[in-house]
């Protein structure tokens, strides 16, 4: 595969899995949502509407729900991720272009997410991405530590083996990429348009911005991406 000079130093092709290896209209946060709605109502004993309070304030202050969670009320991770993870997947489909284009890049493939890894085989396999990636790292290798958090990416990199400087990382939530720029990482940032996913947007940690997956990996010895650099 001819690559565009820009990525001529990268041999760590990092993604994020949710809204990045499957669009963001597949919206599968709002399957999840409804599971985490129904877990804080069971656990706080309160109605939904004040359960989707509690969620969204968790998420916002401490990066995820599971992490407010066990903060505040001492929630059991794999009980939870469990529960909010048994969701139906027959909104995605196989990626057959996504599939080839990310397996001609030269170098190491890894998935880096906030999930647990039985639900991460669980969307690759309905994307037929599931035997693409030579590693992962999940918020249970993490210790339960979610980015944005800078261990979580010294995590990563310590168990992976990756050369930050020779890394490039795509990702939804743009705060994301901020410790990935930090350790020397190129950023992608995949605006799927949500007001959630944009907080903190900030061009001095984003390279490259994109509006999906698909038409960026496809396009990459030919595009020329809109760079913020």
């Amino acid at each position: 595969m001819l690559m565009s000079p820009e990525f001529s130093h990268i041999d760590h092709w990092i993604f994020d899995l949710d809204n990045v290896l499957y669009p963001a209209e597949c919206d599968l946060f709002a399957l999840i949502d409804i599971k985490m709605g129904e877990y804080i109502a069971k656990t706080l004993d309160c109605d939904y509407a004040e359960a989707r309070k509690v969620q969204k304030a968790f998420f916002h202050d401490h990066g995820t729900t599971l992490a407010g969670l066990m903060h505040h009320h001492g929630t059991d991770p794999s009980d939870f991720l469990n529960y909010v993870h048994d969701i139906d997947m027959s909104r995605l489909s196989p990626a057959p272009a996504v599939r080839a284009a990310i397996e001609a890049l030269p170098g190491e493939k890894l998935v880096f997410t906030n999930a647990d890894r039985p639900y991460a085989r669980r969307v690759l396999e309905k994307r037929g991405l599931a035997d693409l990636f030579d590693q992962m790292h999940d918020i249970l290798d993490t210790e339960l530590i979610p980015k944005p958090q800078k261990p979580a990416y010294d995590s990563m990199v310590a168990a992976t083996g990756i050369n930050p400087a020779r890394a490039l990382f795509v990702e939804d939530m743009a705060r994301n990429l901020r410790p990935a720029k930090d350790l020397g990482m190129t950023t992608v940032w995949i605006n799927t348009g949500a007001e959630w996913a944009g907080r903190e947007h900030d061009p001095s940690y984003i390279d490259i911005e994109i509006p999906d997956l698909e038409s960026w990996v496809t396009g990459l010895h030919t595009a020329k991406e809109t760079q913020t650099l």
